[in-house]
């Protein structure tokens, strides 16, 4: 219940984005609090904001009311770069910084958020650098050594910049990048991994869905099959936790705690850094949606990232 003003506050903030005309961003807003009426409290809140923003992006002719922001959270991302891309590599622990790195760039999200500065942006890497973090970083680092094939499921425009830092330690050539199928808040795409240098780094998928998590009864059967069969899955952001935390297999979510609700779930602080295994055990081969037994391809020779000036 705690979400539901958010998703209001949420819903006002995209349907400004689209259009000045206040009797249709009205009506757009009654059907909002329509669609939150008929909610069932069990359900991912991830599935009620999926609703709003399609009916926002009605409202604005299919056109991405978040594209100016995206490209923003991008520009400001591959600004600090430098500085994320410097913390790793003069670490002794690179792994476990690429990692902070990569959740630091959770900050940058625009659904808890109703925007993100560079200054914000900054404290986080700042914040990410020597925080506690909660979770198991142990099981995840042995899961990572194990693993013949990553399936990694990207978050946010500007966030996947920091991505990066972690897929390089990862061994990009294991890796599957998965991103959104359709514009949802500032998810990010595949525009958005090829601004990253992610699409010269590895393969990119997209999920066929508009959900800002991963609902996996409306992801494409393509999606499904890498997810199934990948032997490590890492999932970034409150939205794919939201949506996979009860997930039949063994996955790794890494995410900021942006909210009291998020918090209080994963039982830490506001603004914890999380390294959440979900999971564990559950999946087995009877109980996946496989539809082919060939393995996923992991990717290509990596290329500099390009910094603007």
């Amino acid at each position: 219940m705690d979400c539901m003003p958010c998703f209001v506050r949420q819903a006002l903030s995209a349907v400004r984005m689209v259009t000045d005309d206040t009797e249709a961003a009205g009506q757009i807003l009654r059907d909002v609090l329509w669609e939150m009426s008929q909610m069932s409290t069990e359900q991912s809140p991830v599935v009620m904001a999926q609703r709003i923003h399609r009916l926002v992006r009605r409202l604005g002719g299919d056109v991405d009311p978040y594209s100016d922001a995206k490209d923003r959270c991008n520009r400001m991302a591959l600004g600090l770069y430098p500085k994320a891309a410097r913390l790793v590599r003069e670490s002794s622990r690179p792994l476990e910084t690429a990692l902070r790195m990569a959740i630091a760039g959770n900050a940058i999200d625009l659904g808890p958020y109703q925007q993100v500065d560079l200054e914000q942006i900054e404290r986080a890497i700042t914040h990410a650098a020597d925080s506690p973090l909660n979770g198991d970083f142990a099981g995840f680092a042995e899961a990572a050594a194990r693993a013949g094939s990553i399936l990694y499921l990207a978050d946010n425009a500007g966030e996947i910049v920091f991505d990066r830092l972690l897929i390089e330690q990862l061994d990009p050539r294991r890796i599957v990048l998965a991103v959104r199928g359709a514009p949802v808040l500032n998810d990010a795409r595949r525009p958005d991994a090829a601004i990253a240098g992610l699409t010269d780094l590895v393969e990119v998928i997209d999920n066929g869905s508009d959900a800002p998590g991963t609902l996996i009864d409306d992801c494409s059967d393509e999606f499904v099959r890498r997810f199934n069969q990948a032997d490590m899955v890492i999932a970034k952001g409150q939205g794919n936790y939201e949506s996979l935390n009860d997930a039949d297999r063994d996955l790794f979510l890494l995410l900021q705690a942006k909210c009291p609700v998020i918090a209080d779930k994963l039982k830490c602080p506001v603004g914890s850094l999380v390294v959440k295994r979900s999971g564990c055990g559950s999946g087995t081969e009877s109980d996946q949606i496989v539809r082919d037994p060939s393995k996923a391809s992991t990717g290509v020779t990596a290329t500099p990232l390009e910094i603007p000036s």
